[in-house]
């Protein structure tokens, strides 16, 4: 079975991911940042890690691994006047060079793989245009053209790919669905009138990372309920 690295990993998408993957019998190396979490079984390791670390370590891994998910990442909705440009660079470090830093560390170990995969993750609200969203939208879009370049640059040997979800409920989005009103209310925004969940996302990230997504590379996928292509 397949090696994987899940970066962030302790709750939300990326746990459910993790599980998902072990059970099935893949080895997954998980990590961590505030808060560990058991692994559920022998398939499943997790190990601390922070992204934001001038220098970080992945010598937890094997010689060779088949697939990387970058899952770190952050909601924080507020009108563009009240955001300080430190935030853009906080925010962007984060999501994005956190991701070229986990990259450029297992690269060689992905080279060695047969079947390898790279999944990162946008949001909606990138090619949607959504109120409140600069700083979240800022990043992720540098992600899609990360997603593009480094699937041009890899072809063939490995493949890059990026989901865009809408909203997910996850403990990210907490503040967000914190009251059954705000639930309904997000979920009739959505064409088939539900939010996301965790299982759903991790759903189309273990097809990514599998054979049967073998010719899919530089793609943005939508995984949002319909909300960002349906308009009812």
């Amino acid at each position: 079975m397949a090696k994987y690295l899940v970066v962030g990993a302790s709750s939300g998408i990326g746990n459910a991911l993790a599980t998902q993957l072990s059970q099935i019998g893949h080895q997954v190396y998980a990590t961590y940042f505030k808060n560990e979490t058991v692994a559920a079984n022998a398939n499943l390791s997790f190990h601390p890690l922070n992204v934001l670390d001038e220098n970080i370590s992945l010598n937890f891994l094997p010689d060779t691994i088949n697939g990387i998910v970058y899952c770190p990442g952050s909601i924080n909705l507020k009108p563009f006047s009240r955001i300080k440009p430190e935030e853009f660079e906080n925010d962007y470090r984060l999501q994005v060079v956190g991701a070229v830093k986990v990259i450029q560390a297992a690269l060689p170990k992905l080279k060695d793989s047969d079947n390898a995969s790279i999944v990162l993750f946008s949001t909606v609200a990138v090619q949607s245009g959504l109120n409140f969203h600069s700083l979240v939208a800022a990043s992720k879009g540098a992600i899609e053209g990360l997603t593009r370049a480094l699937a041009a640059e890899f072809a063939p040997k490995i493949r890059v790919n990026c989901i865009a979800p809408s909203l997910i409920d996850t403990p990210l989005a907490a503040s967000l669905l914190n009251t059954d009103q705000k639930k309904e209310a997000n979920a009739l925004r959505h064409p088939l009138k539900r939010i996301g969940t965790a299982t759903d996302i991790a759903n189309m990230a273990q097809f990514l990372l599998s054979d049967k997504s073998g010719w899919i590379t530089g793609q943005i996928l939508h995984i949002d309920g319909g909300m960002g292509s349906i308009k009812l």
